[in-house]
C-alpha cells in the first residue's frame, strides 16, 4: 500500500528538522511517532538540491543525495539519518552551512526492497522500464545506484541508464553486460518541495515518451 500524501509530508519536514537541528545544535534529531507505516524497515534516499530564480526560470543544482538502498532502519530512522548524511557526509560536496537551508529543498526517495533480475544479460533491456525502476550495479566490491528519476530527469534510455548506473559503480559502461555482475531494481515513493521549506507534494516519476 503507497504512503499517503500526509505521511509523506512528514517525512519531508523530518528530513529538513533533523538537519537543521544538526547544523545549529550538532544533535540527531530524535522522533517518535504512533504510525506502523512510518516505523517498517524501508528503504530510503534523501536528495538535497540548491533552489535558484534565474532569468529562464528555477534552476535546480545538486547539493547532496546518501540513503540506505535496503531496509535497514525504520523509515522514520532512515529519513534522518539520511538526510543528516547526504547535508555533511556527501563527499561530492562541501557540508551545508546553517545559512543555505533557506536556499534548498528537500526530496525524499521511499524505496521497494531491491529485486535482483535473474535473466539473460541479451534480454535485460527489455526488464527494465523508464520512469518505474531505479538500479543498483554490483560487481564484486564495486557498487553503484541510480534513482528512477534520475533516468527521467537525463531523458535516458534503458541501456544509458544501465550504462551510467556502472559508471557509478567505478565501473565501465559494459559493465553490465559482465557474466557475475548482478543487477537489482526497485521503485520508489517521491515526496518533495516545491520550493525551499514550501509546500511539499508526491511527485510522479513522468514516463518516456517512446520513439516512433
Amino acid at each position: 500500500m503507497p504512503l499517503s500524501i500526509q505521511q509523506g509530508i512528514f517525512l519531508v519536514k523530518i528530513a529538513r528538522n533533523a538537519v537543521e537541528e544538526f547544523l545549529l545544535k550538532n544533535i540527531v534529531k530524535k522522533t517518535t511517532i504512533d504510525d506502523e507505516r512510518l516505523t517498517q524497515k524501508r528503504g530510503v534516499f534523501t536528495t538535497i538540491e540548491t533552489y535558484k530564480k534565474g532569468e529562464r526560470g528555477i534552476i535546480r543544482e545538486l547539493r547532496g543525495c546518501i540513503g540506505f538502498p535496503t531496509p535497514v532502519y525504520s523509515l522514520i530512522e532512515a529519513v534522518i539519518k539520511s538526510s543528516i548524511l547526504a547535508a555533511v557526509e556527501d563527499p561530492r560536496f562541501p557540508p551545508l552551512e546553517y545559512h543555505e537551508l533557506k536556499e534548498v529543498t528537500f526530496e525524499v526517495s521511499v524505496l521497494t526492497e531491491p529485486k535482483l533480475l535473474e535473466v539473460d544479460k541479451k534480454d535485460l533491456i527489455k526488464h527494465i522500464k523508464i520512469g518505474r525502476d531505479g538500479l543498483i550495479i554490483e560487481y564484486g566490491f564495486n557498487s553503484g545506484l541510480l534513482l528512477p528519476q534520475v533516468a527521467v530527469e537525463n531523458e535516458w534510455d534503458e541501456e544509458t541508464f544501465l550504462c551510467n548506473a556502472c559508471l557509478k559503480a567505478n565501473l565501465p559502461p559494459d559493465a553490465w553486460l559482465w557474466k557475475k555482475t548482478k543487477i537489482y531494481t526497485f521503485s520508489a515513493e517521491i515526496f518533495g518541495e516545491l520550493e525551499p521549506n514550501g509546500k511539499i507534494i508526491k511527485k510522479e516519476i513522468a514516463k518516456r515518451v517512446e520513439e516512433k
